[in-house]
């Protein structure tokens, strides 16, 4: 159920109520582009379910633009903009739910990925102790620039459902019978200014953000993206490119598309990212 979290930031809590492990970090998802976090919510794909089963706290927000959280000026929509606001409303976020952490592990999705590895690169006394990115690569298709850049100049873009699945989702058997029809129900409209921004001029700064980033990452990258330029060179470049960070766990994700919170790997892949988060905090 969507509430507000903190400030003007809408999302969605799973703190356990005393059922948390003390020595658990908390954990903060932020979804991708044409998803609000519900994203991180979808019954029987939820994130939120298996932190809360592993005694972990998380609050899944929604970004600006997307649930009840205000749309920002037109200038700061881009991803730089959206990680500079959410900069300041995380620091918000641990007063309200941080108490007696050992500190806060980022998990971000696509967009969401690379406005959080742009967030790490410059935390401005945020406790980040870890960062996990999926669904976000190095180089985009050539030809996505300018399809998002042809679009009209409208504030937000509204993807048809058929289109959408087949760039979502891997091959028939990567995912069961009940995708993608069960995402639907975390699907909105997308800021035009990050759809154009992540084609764009993230290519320029890629190398930049992930080199200053100084804290453990886990980062998947689905085998059946295409939203991305997926390779196992392109892992490697990746990972490569963290060259300041501790500790980098960079894989290939075998048998799944672009959203594989929502394939087989589902549980998996979510077990993967609550056992790095919890590693983080025992590394303190």
């Amino acid at each position: 159920m969507e509430m507000t979290l903190f400030g003007p930031i809408s999302g969605i809590a799973r703190l356990g109520e005393g059922r948390t492990s003390p020595d658990a970090p908390l954990i903060v998802a932020i979804h991708g582009g044409t998803y609000t976090s519900a994203y991180f919510d979808v019954p029987g794909y939820s994130l939120l379910d298996r932190a809360e089963a592993n005694g972990v706290p998380i609050i899944a927000l929604d970004r600006p633009a997307y649930g009840a959280t205000p749309t920002l000026a037109k200038a700061d929509m881009n991803l730089a903009g959206q990680a500079a606001y959410l900069t300041q409303a995380l620091k918000q976020a641990w007063d309200v739910y941080g108490a007696h952490r050992p500190g806060m592990v980022m998990i971000g999705h696509s967009i969401g990925a690379a406005i959080s590895a742009l967030i790490a690169s410059k935390p401005d006394g945020l406790p980040l102790i870890g960062l996990a990115l999926s669904g976000v690569g190095m180089r985009t298709p050539p030809e996505h620039k300018p399809m998002w850049e042809s679009l009209p100049d409208i504030p937000l873009v509204d993807m048809p459902p058929v289109v959408k699945d087949d760039v979502m989702f891997g091959p028939v058997g990567s995912y069961t019978a009940d995708m993608p029809a069960a995402s639907h129900i975390a699907s909105t409209t997308a800021p035009k200014a990050e759809l154009v921004d992540i084609v764009s001029t993230w290519h320029d700064h890629v190398h930049d953000a992930l080199g200053a980033i100084r804290v453990p990452v886990h980062y998947r990258q689905g085998e059946f993206d295409k939203l991305w330029i997926v390779d196992e060179g392109e892992v490697a470049a990746f990972e490569a490119a963290l060259r300041q960070s501790p500790r980098v766990d960079a894989r290939m994700m075998r048998g799944t598309g672009h959203c594989m919170d929502f394939h087989r790997v589902s549980a998996a892949f979510h077990l993967q990212q609550l056992g790095f988060a919890l590693q983080c905090a025992a590394d303190l």
